[in-house]
């Protein structure tokens, strides 16, 4: 029989081998020059370039963007990109860092303009990208999704205030596009406010709305749905997703007049609920409010429906005072006409997908916001946002058939970004060797190949 002792450790020594310890990041550098990412970065920020300076603000925001996707969470991190130049080639020094951050975040009207500034890059890079890869597949129209998210603050940092949770902090607005079942999907806008502003602002939420349908190419916007939990369900936003054109999915508070529609609805009002798969789900009804709703319901766009659903509640929970004879109750508002109310109540359901875009955009750069002052930690949530962008946008064009596509940023890194390789260089060619034993190269040197063939 074979032994099953753990084998000693080698011994550990430090020498001049050429190794990369993050060669998968040349995945991510491949889709910043193919997407155009790297040349609108450098373009959009050359004003801010000192005079004979040596490192292009273009090039060091794009550096420290690809440290967080590989990880980082503070400036500093930037050294595991400026430890391996043959890589990511010459890498500015921390002060350098410091010194164009606090030039592109000096005061509100220089952030304003350098956030323009990203923000274009960002949206001229989506365009090429979903010009070569569709995001929406299998799903009948673009969905963007608004949710709030609270980031915790351990220092007086400019803007951190008290939040509803009894933490302190920030509460940013996030916007997302959901790729659906097929993908994962990209933070489209983000609003930085303090930590006691409000989930159901409406001016905030039609401006990072606005922000987030800027982002899109022009012949997307146009078929937008707008998906919201009950924070969304404000009358001021509404109306003007109305105003634009767009349908929306939005949660609406059970208050009065809702609870007054369903006290005269009649019992043969409900249907049956589905699945995410199509599915009858046992427990579960659905059933159309609008033509219960009384008088006093009014503000609301034209042709506004409401629809509930009711289930029975898991066991252990805990019942509300808007649940009615066992029943949890919930409801949601849309302008979409002629679908099945089923229909409806799942593509509303799956809005829970945005939890999964706010944790990823957390695991990759905005867990913590690092900096002290309030413009500067505007500026790192988009680079954070633009991380993780580069990280989906390199799974949409190296696998855009493969389960890689789907994988968060934690299996991303473990799997393909921080794999070690040996530099070689022959024929004045330089190459990435990887070990072939290594259980996911093939799928390295595969999204290698389909990048290099867009270039």
């Amino acid at each position: 029989m074979k032994g099953s002792r753990v084998r000693s450790v080698p011994r550990v020594e430090a020498g001049g081998e050429s190794l990369i310890s993050s060669a998968g990041g040349a995945l991510l550098l491949k889709t910043a020059v193919v997407s155009g990412l790297a040349g609108a970065l450098s373009r959009g920020l050359a004003p801010w370039r000192a005079h004979r300076a040596v490192h292009d603000p273009g090039k060091t925001v794009l550096d420290l963007v690809v440290a967080i996707a590989l990880g980082g969470d503070c400036l500093a991190d930037l050294a595991l990109v400026r430890a391996q130049p043959e890589l990511f080639g010459p890498v500015a020094s921390d002060p350098t860092v410091s010194r164009l951050i606090e030039t592109l975040a000096a005061d509100p009207d220089t952030a304003k303009a350098t956030l323009g500034a990203i923000r274009a890059a960002r949206a001229q890079a989506r365009a090429w990208v979903w010009s070569r890869v569709d995001p929406w597949a299998g799903q009948d129209r673009p969905v963007l999704d608004l949710d709030a998210t609270l980031v915790g603050a351990h220092s007086e940092k400019e803007g951190a205030a008290p939040t509803f949770k009894r933490g302190f902090g920030f509460h940013p607005l996030l916007a997302f596009a959901d790729h659906g079942p097929t993908g994962t999907g990209e933070p489209l806008a983000a609003l930085l406010r303090p930590g006691s502003a409000n989930a159901n602002n409406a001016a905030d939420q039609i401006a990072v709305l606005d922000a987030a349908l800027a982002q899109l190419p022009e012949a997307v916007r146009g078929g937008v749905l707008v998906r919201a939990d009950s924070a969304g369900g404000v009358k001021d936003l509404l109306n003007h997703v109305h105003e634009l054109g767009l349908e929306f999915s939005v949660g609406i508070a059970a208050r009065q007049p809702v609870l007054d529609a369903l006290a005269v609805l009649p019992r043969q009002a409900w249907r049956a609920a589905l699945d995410a798969d199509g599915c009858p789900r046992p427990g579960a009804q659905v059933a159309e409010l609008t033509r219960w709703l009384p008088a006093s319901f009014t503000g609301w766009p034209p042709g506004m429906r409401v629809i509930a659903r009711r289930e029975e509640p898991h066991v252990g929970a805990q019942l509300r005072i808007t649940d009615a004879d066992g029943w949890r109750i919930t409801v949601f508002a849309t302008n979409t006409r002629g679908s099945r109310l089923a229909d409806l109540e799942v593509r509303h359901r799956l809005r829970a997908r945005a939890e999964d875009r706010v944790r990823t955009l957390k695991d990759t750069g905005a867990t913590n916001l690092p900096l002290h002052s309030f413009t500067k930690n505007e500026l790192w949530l988009e680079l954070a946002q633009l991380a993780t962008e580069l990280l989906v946008w390199t799974q949409l064009l190296a696998w855009p058939t493969h389960a890689a596509r789907r994988w968060e940023p934690k299996r991303l890194r473990l799997r393909l970004l921080s794999v070690a390789a040996r530099v070689i260089t022959t024929g004045r060619r330089r190459t990435l060797r990887l070990n072939s034993r290594w259980p996911w190269a093939d799928l390295i040197t595969g999204g290698h190949q389909r990048l290099t063939a867009l270039t």
